[in-house]
């Protein structure tokens, strides 16, 4: 072997670990991304993972509706990664405790929703991906907590990073099974996240919701649950509710997340929604 040889072939090993290096490091950009944490129901993450996630959120109605009071909500999401691409996914279920002064004190359990989504384009050398997705909402909860909707949820959510930086969006819309119960709705979601460190990753976060259809099922009703319940209402067509949102998350360990947001209503009027605490745990595997 000559040198000319041995130079080709130390160049042709130097670019080949090149590659896989460079590949290596630019998939990493998932691995330090974070799942969103306010609108859980809706703001779907693109990567597709394995996980479980249980959830708490503290939820203030405003004072103008119904008088005010609060709901709690204990929940636990699933996903399941199928492959690289496909991932099944479990997003609503749990239990709500609804204290609205106007309403009394009611609990029972939430509906049940699930899907699947796909990453259409996933793109490690340019920190991005985009997975569409499909959810349906099946009417299973209790009634005197304001559940009982059928309805689908078809949606995009894509996510691209800048290092240590990351923006993330989702956009969907809520079909009703029956136009009569349920309104239809359009949903949008961003978060902009920033990793200082594994234990410290804040992120802001803006939420909104618009009504596209009128119902009968509450006729007189000027406002929607927007993410957990869907009232029907019958005058709350065109009227969009919106929040903005501070938070962080922490990577505990390796499989290990712990999130945290807070969110106050900014559009007016606000109809049942005056701010929101959401806590989670994600255990990865």
């Amino acid at each position: 072997m000559n040198y000319k040889t041995m130079l080709c072939g130390t160049m042709v090993a130097t670019l080949t670990t090149t590659t896989l290096l460079n590949n290596v490091l630019a998939d990493d950009w998932k691995a330090n991304a974070i799942s969103p944490v306010a609108n859980p129901l809706y703001f779907e993450d693109p990567r597709i993972r394995s996980e479980i996630r249980p959830i708490f959120m503290e939820h203030t109605l405003d004072h103008n509706f119904a008088g005010g009071g609060d709901v709690q909500v204990m929940a636990v999401q699933a996903r399941w990664a199928v492959n690289d691409r496909l991932a099944i996914i479990a997003t609503k279920d749990g239990y709500i405790l609804l204290n609205a002064k106007g309403i009394t004190h009611h609990t029972g359990f939430a509906d049940i929703a699930g899907g699947v989504k796909y990453a259409l384009i996933d793109a490690p050398e340019h920190q991005f991906i985009l997975s569409p997705g499909y959810k349906i909402n099946l009417p299973t909860g209790n009634s005197r907590v304001f559940q009982g909707s059928g309805y689908s949820d078809v949606f995009v959510a894509a996510e691209k990073g800048f290092d240590d930086f990351h923006l993330t969006a989702n956009i969907g819309g809520v079909i009703a099974h029956d136009q009569n119960n349920c309104n239809d709705e359009i949903h949008y979601s961003a978060q902009a996240d920033y990793r200082f460190c594994k234990l410290f990753v804040p992120f802001a976060t803006a939420n909104a919701y618009t009504v596209v259809s009128e119902a009968t099922h509450n006729a007189g009703l000027t406002t929607e649950g927007y993410d957990l319940i869907n009232f029907g209402s019958g005058k709350a067509s065109g009227r969009t509710m919106a929040s903005l949102g501070l938070g962080f998350r922490s990577m505990l360990t390796q499989n290990v997340d712990f999130g945290f947001s807070y969110e106050k209503a900014v559009s007016s009027p606000r109809g049942l929604f005056d701010d929101r605490y959401t806590v989670d745990f994600i255990i990865h595997f």
